[in-house]
């Protein structure tokens, strides 16, 4: 599976944002992550490098993309923190609840599929829509827990909605651009449960800058992942 520049970013991103999160309230911390549709590991494997005390599951529908992420996770050096599986995370049922919830969701929904199954399954949601997958957020993530996650920007509308109904709220949103002449093309959202009412706070960063090299925030929040930064 491709692994690509917007989900790196996003991994980093993650990665702060969790870090920003410890402790979490007074006298606690994030000592657990689930990562829903984990691919092949590559959101996992960024969240266990840079925090070094929290335990990550990682679950995936598609068998060949569980079995490269649990190759890539064996592979690691934070293999004992991160366990894959394989399953439908609508039909799992997970024992414990979790501290953050992490997901690269399929974009697309009643949108032309390829001919490729594996890709209809990476990209389109018929196995979990964006509603269903809010759900299981709602059901498996702790009080004070919180929930990142990459979508395209023209669902943002939608979202909105969606986290209304399920009575989620949206604490930050990142806005991403390719470059600073192009328009947003993808969001981060971080957010949780409706607990109480709260401002969300706006920011938005561009991948490459005016002579097409990668911005400082770019850099900054992936030099630790990219060979070549």
């Amino acid at each position: 599976m491709k692994v690509t520049t917007d989900a790196c970013l996003f991994g980093a991103w993650s990665v702060e944002e969790v870090k920003s999160q410890i402790p979490m309230a007074i006298g606690t911390k994030v000592k657990n992550i689930l990562d829903i549709g984990s691919g092949t590991g590559l959101l996992s494997l960024m969240l266990a490098q840079k925090n070094p005390e929290v335990k990550i599951l990682a679950i995936e529908i598609d068998e060949d993309a569980k079995t490269q992420a649990k190759e890539n996770v064996d592979a690691s050096p934070w293999k004992e923190r991160i366990d894959t599986i394989e399953g439908d995370v609508k039909d799992y049922c997970f024992p414990e609840k979790f501290d953050v919830i992490i997901s690269n969701p399929p974009f697309y929904e009643k949108e032309i599929r390829s001919e490729t199954d594996n890709k209809n399954v990476a990209h389109h949601s018929e196995n979990l829509t964006l509603e269903e997958l809010l759900n299981v957020i709602k059901t498996n993530l702790n009080r004070n827990g919180s929930f990142l996650l990459l979508l395209p920007y023209k669902r943002n509308e939608e979202a909105k909605q969606l986290f209304k109904d399920q009575e989620l709220s949206i604490s930050k949103i990142l806005f991403i651009r390719q470059s600073l002449k192009h328009d947003y093309f993808r969001i981060f959202l971080k957010g949780d449960l409706r607990i109480k009412e709260k401002e969300t706070e706006f920011d938005e960063m561009s991948i490459w800058d005016e002579q097409q090299q990668y911005t400082k925030e770019f850099v900054r929040l992936l030099k630790d992942y990219y060979l070549h930064l």
